[in-house]
């Protein structure tokens, strides 16, 4: 489980990267990518089949991003999740966030390895949505203040 202190600073800081935006404009990945930029993160889409997201230039790996960013956020399959690891350490990157909403999300046991033998901060799964506080600019907030209230009834919340 992750500590609230690691969503803190994840959450303090200012450009991330977001690697498995879909291509999709409905799909999550691209609504919780929207809804950082709009909360004034520099939210920098990776993507290697995808030229532009939102209108913002679509990386296709993490380390071709300049400069690197502070923080990078997994959508990924946790197959996938393992490689990009492996990327992010490449990069220098120094915070990672494994994606979950339902079922493994982008969460490797392997991979929270990597990022722990390489001296990176990583929150294992855990859902973004339920940290931002406010408004909500992509709507259905009340959605992931119910999931919050609901894992800290059940103890599965950060402490």
């Amino acid at each position: 489980m992750a500590s609230m202190e690691r969503v803190r600073d994840f959450l303090s800081q200012k450009r991330l990267a977001f690697v498995g935006v879909s291509r999709q404009p409905k799909d999550y990945s691209r609504a919780l990518f929207r809804e950082f930029g709009a909360r004034g993160y520099d939210a920098v889409p990776v993507n290697p089949a995808i030229a532009e997201i939102e209108g913002c230039r679509c990386f296709a790996r993490v380390q071709d991003i300049e400069p690197v960013p502070d923080g990078v956020v997994l959508l990924t399959s946790p197959a996938v999740t393992e490689q990009v690891v492996g990327d992010c350490i490449q990069a220098g990157v120094k915070r990672i966030w494994m994606c979950r909403t339902v079922g493994k999300g982008a969460v490797s046991a392997r991979a929270v390895g990597e990022c722990e033998a390489h001296g990176v901060s990583v929150i294992p799964g855990e859902c973004p949505f339920m940290f931002l506080k406010g408004d909500y600019q992509q709507g259905g907030g009340w959605v992931h203040r119910l999931h919050g209230f609901v894992k800290k009834l059940t103890g599965s919340y950060p402490n």
